[in-house]
């Protein structure tokens, strides 16, 4: 009788790839590293074919052991569907559900929506994870996580989203400074390098500049933030302007700072605000009642 591989190796190979070092994948897996290493060299035996190529201090994944990570994380997605598909017999809105949430919307959105899930859904418990688009979305894929709340639009091809609602953009800058503009604010009399923005790897940074028509890249500042609060701190001071969603605004991240809000150019400067799931994903009605949630919350 022919023998299979078992989830556990593939998961042991998904591990591998995803933190390329065999402590740190034993560490996720919650196995020792012999264990591991044991694990892959029997999925390499049973596979018949050479997965990772080792030597005593690194090691690299094979044209074979690539293409079976891809078809691993393939097979544990729907390994996890099938799971989430018993789960959910038990009610849509009962169990755990695995949430990703981009830094743009975590500080602001989730702690409102976890005390509304608990008051509506109290037998449904949320698992939240923050971290940006792409990483979210590569976790989505993997089956790491189920369900993402991301601004939109971004790249979702193979996946299925829904708009829950707006966000709006507003141009912020200190109040000293914004005496000597009218409303909404001409870019072009802003000094050059004076629009402060997000590091390219937060989607806020694209979504903001094309909502608001900013098309002049001499106006924006080479010093990239990491977080929306840094990009306060720098308004804060006088240094010049930066885009700030309304949700931001709404929690309180201006309070203290003698910042005060301004239209910018465009005239729908906005955001949409979103949840995306696996189309293979059996928990959709949970999806959709914890999107109503975030609608009402927006």
């Amino acid at each position: 009788m022919h023998r299979w591989p078992s989830l556990k190796q593939l998961t042991y190979l998904v591990a591998l790839d995803e933190h390329q070092n065999f402590n740190r994948a034993a560490k996720a897996c919650f196995v020792s590293q012999s264990t591991l290493s044991t694990g892959l060299q029997t999925l390499e035996t049973l596979l018949g074919g050479e997965l990772i190529e080792r030597d005593h201090k690194a090691f690299v994944m094979t044209p074979l052991g690539r293409q079976v990570v891809a078809r691993a994380r393939e097979l544990l997605a729907q390994t996890r569907d099938l799971m989430e598909l018993v789960e959910g017999q038990k009610g849509a809105m009962k169990g755990a559900i695995r949430l990703g949430c981009i830094p743009t919307i975590a500080p602001f959105l989730l702690s409102r929506l976890v005390q509304a899930s608990r008051r509506h859904y109290p037998e449904l418990q949320l698992l939240l994870r923050e971290d940006t688009t792409q990483q979210l979305l590569t976790l989505l894929r993997s089956g790491e996580l189920d369900v993402l709340l991301l601004a939109l639009p971004t790249d979702t091809r193979g996946l299925h989203s829904r708009t829950l609602g707006q966000d709006p953009f507003m141009l912020v800058m200190h109040q000293q400074l914004a005496r000597g503009f009218t409303q909404p604010v001409d870019y072009g009399q802003l000094p050059d390098q004076s629009i402060f923005l997000l590091e390219q790897e937060h989607c806020l940074t694209g979504h903001a500049v094309s909502a608001c028509k900013l098309t002049d890249s001499r106006k924006i500042n080479p010093f990239a933030a990491t977080s929306l609060h840094t990009l306060v701190q720098m308004v804060s001071a006088g240094l010049g302007t930066t885009f700030l969603p309304q949700m931001a605004i709404d929690a309180g991240i201006l309070h203290h700072t003698g910042i005060v809000t301004m239209t910018p150019q465009g005239e729908q400067a906005y955001r949409d605000i979103g949840l995306v799931w696996r189309p293979s994903a059996t928990r959709v009605e949970t999806f959709y009642r914890l999107g109503d949630l975030v609608s009402e919350l927006l």
